[in-house]
């Protein structure tokens, strides 16, 4: 059953702040809310439905966090909901608050992200060596899995089995390049060449440093709300009309490592909206690296299995140039990736397309759909993966 006009997204809003030296992570929340609330033409009194996830200050101790920052915000709760699912989890969010305004749980839905791991990493107190204990830990961790390796290794198999090359996956950092030439906030604005990703250093091959998202502070928040509340704003009207929503695991090292949580996250969201991938206008896809872009376009089914490097090759993603536009605002790879949880932005510039309010260089004219796809946890290990696709009435 399609999520069309049972809750419209009336409010977003990205921090304009990629070094956070002088907020907190709460401040940073409060920042974004009342960006997004400002937005919507709403205030922080209207909000009854609040969803977060562990980037929220307090996280670690149990039940406090959420009720911490609620209170921190002088929310007025008639719903909750902590869902985590890292980097995917706002947009998991976005489908999640439509069911909770559906079902009569609240009517104004409020979604923040926030962090400074940018900052962070510069206070000589910042911590090294944590250990974990989650179930996997003891297994895993002698081997020294870290994120670029974990990437790397995804990209080496895409390129043994489908002769994708560097220079392809180079094209992904270009297109990102030309679209955060036109964002003043995009940490990096250089317009690079595939020759200059390729000759960037190697980081965890076959991926170069220009391969590699940014990390940055800041965040993001959205409104969602009932049909009758967006009818009486004077905002266009985005709905959400499919979601999709799948855990990929490890299966105990049986699984395809080119297959991501999206191929049945995909699959759900087109089969709810009634659409298929031709009918994308434009996509917002978590890019924390060039191959994570390249595995969702063809999980998702924008281009058959192995085919990806041939799609995004010679501008294919770059607005006004390619078939399908991607990552308008900069993406991760040059604009910014809040918290390392890149999720929010997507829906954000997503909604920036469909209310037309991009920059002119890369708007898509007359953009009626539009699908973003958030990754949490890491590619070629266990992850959620959440799709939303939007439409503008």
């Amino acid at each position: 059953m399609s999520l069309k006009g049972k809750a419209y997204i009336v409010g977003a809003y990205e921090h304009p702040t990629r070094k956070a030296v002088d907020r907190s992570v709460a401040q940073l929340h409060a920042d974004v809310a009342l960006g997004a609330l400002k937005d919507a033409g709403l205030s922080l009194s209207d909000v009854d439905g609040y969803f977060c996830a562990g980037d929220i200050p307090g996280w670690s101790a149990p039940g406090i966090g959420p009720f911490g920052i609620a209170e921190y915000l002088g929310l007025n709760l008639r719903h909750l909901d902590t869902t985590e699912s890292w980097g995917s989890a706002y947009i998991n969010h976005v489908a999640h608050a439509v069911d909770a305004i559906a079902a009569g749980k609240c009517r104004v839905a409020l979604i923040t992200l926030a962090g400074r791991p940018r900052a962070e990493a510069e206070r000589p107190d910042a911590a090294h060596g944590k250990r974990y204990d989650s179930p996997e830990y003891d297994f895993e961790a002698p081997y020294r899995p870290v994120v670029t390796n974990v990437y790397g290794m995804v990209a080496h198999r895409h390129m043994y089995e489908h002769g994708t090359t560097s220079e392809q996956l180079a094209w992904i950092k270009v297109a990102a390049s030309h679209h955060a030439q036109h964002n003043p906030h995009a940490m990096l604005r250089d317009v690079v060449t595939v020759e200059d990703v390729v000759n960037s250093p190697v980081i965890a091959s076959p991926l170069h440093r220009l391969d590699c998202c940014v990390v940055s502070d800041g965040g993001g928040a959205l409104v969602v709300v009932h049909p009758d509340i967006a009818r009486s704003l004077n905002r266009p009207l985005i709905t959400p009309i499919g979601a999709g929503f799948h855990l990929r695991q490890l299966n105990g090292g049986y699984f395809d490592i080119l297959k991501s949580g999206g191929v049945r996250s995909g699959a759900e969201a087109f089969q709810q909206a009634g659409v298929t991938p031709s009918d994308i206008q434009y996509a917002s896809l978590y890019d924390s690296f060039t191959i994570t872009v390249l595995v969702q376009l063809e999980n998702l089914g924008f281009c058959e299995d192995g085919k990806g490097g041939r799609f995004v090759q010679d501008g294919g993603l770059i607005s006004g140039v390619g078939k399908l536009p991607v990552n308008t605002d900069g993406g991760g790879l040059c604009n910014n990736h809040p918290a390392n949880r890149g999720g929010m932005t997507k829906v954000i510039e997503a909604v920036r397309q469909l209310r037309g309010e991009a920059h002119p260089a890369v708007q898509v004219a007359n953009c009626q759909l539009a699908l973003a796809h958030g990754t949490g946890g890491q590619l070629g290990g266990r992850h959620g993966a959440s799709t939303l696709i939007l439409e503008r009435e």
